[in-house]
């Protein structure tokens, strides 16, 4: 993300212009979008054209609307962000107070407006335009004609990509069909590996699977490397780490993350502070019970000396944005800042914010 222009008063009020640069830009997007947020960006609008002879025909313009914000839309597999509200600024083809949903592109700036800027939403922008705060953990977890090809953010994980190949079972006296398929879905793996990480940043590439086929995978990637002389992968044999996972589903990342091998290798990374947080809460519901508390926030909304006693706190996403609109002063206002974390779900990785 890219900040091209800030501007906020001493009450708090003001506006910022942002340009995603990447897709995790898009989640952070959504973090500091509310409702009632003014958006101004580019989008492209239906219009009815009158002719002289009057027949009516329809194309599609390109303009820029500035939307009272009423709906914020956020696919988590795609990375895309569609905000619906109503045109509060006049234009050429949209009426004042027109519905509009505007889908944010990636490197076109667009204005965000806040009556507040809170603490949690200038701490947000701070995170996501730091150069340092981008996926430095890669993993490809696997099993026989599966993989998942996933980049570990500060922010959320990222499916990269996603290898399928149908592999033959082996036949009594011939395995030549399940050989050729088996290397055929590990050429595909390697070839995921070279286009979606960059070995620049990214300082561990775990490969997780259930019984050998992460041994066997290293060992045809390491070869192949050495037959097609590709530096890249011979030079950073080092980053890659085999471990054990129950399947090849994405899922079984959490699993990966909890290994203590895996901690121990993550420990200058920035997914290590995510995982030892949700394992330390689970160890603390177990041995200190009276220390540990989870339910709904938005049934239950916290006090200001309550806050005051918190180290951590994890938030589910669905209550996100309902815990920034109850807690945002008091956690603003606290003297002893809390660590919050957003969970996204109990399968997949979590944010901090």
């Amino acid at each position: 993300m890219k900040l091209v222009h800030k501007d906020i008063e001493k009450d708090n009020a003001g506006q910022v212009t942002l340009i995603p640069e990447e897709a995790e830009d898009m989640w952070h997007t959504y973090n500091l979008l509310q409702v009632g947020d003014s958006l101004r960006a580019s989008t492209i609008r239906k219009v009815q054209t009158e002719s002289s002879t009057g027949s009516v025909g329809s194309s599609r313009v390109r303009t820029t609307l500035t939307l009272c914000v009423e709906t914020i839309d956020f696919d988590s597999q795609a990375c895309q962000l569609r905000v619906k509200g109503t045109n509060i600024q006049e234009n050429q083809y949209v009426k004042m107070g027109a519905y509009h949903t505007i889908e944010l592109e990636l490197n076109r700036n667009f204005t965000l407006a806040k009556k507040v800027w809170d603490s949690v939403v200038l701490d947000r922008i701070e995170q996501a335009c730091d150069p340092a705060q981008k996926a430095d953990v890669a993993a490809v977890v696997m099993q026989e004609g599966l993989a998942n090809l996933v980049l570990v953010t500060p922010a959320m994980t990222l499916l990269r990509a996603k290898v399928e190949v149908t592999i033959p079972r082996k036949r009594k006296g011939s395995c030549a069909q399940h050989d050729k398929a088996l290397e055929r879905f590990y050429e595909a793996v390697m070839q995921g590996i070279l286009r979606h990480f960059n070995f620049d940043v990214v300082k561990c590439i775990l490969v997780a699977s259930p019984g050998f086929v992460k041994d066997q995978f290293i060992s045809y990637l390491f070869k192949e490397a050495v037959r097609q002389d590709c530096k890249i992968l011979l030079e950073n044999r080092s980053k890659f780490m085999v471990v054990h996972s129950s399947s090849g589903h994405k899922y079984s990342l959490k699993e990966v993350l909890c290994d203590p091998a895996v901690t121990a290798r993550l420990s200058d990374t920035k997914a290590a502070g995510e995982v030892k947080a949700l394992e330390d809460f689970y160890k603390m519901l177990q041995q200190e019970p009276d220390r540990a508390f989870y339910g709904s926030i938005l049934c239950s909304p916290f006090k200001s000396e309550d806050v005051q006693n918190f180290h951590n706190l994890l938030v589910g996403l669905p209550d996100f944005a309902g815990i920034r609109e109850n807690m945002n002063k008091i956690y603003s206002s606290s003297r002893n800042r809390i660590a919050l974390h957003n969970v996204k779900s109990p399968n997949e990785m979590f944010v901090t914010h």
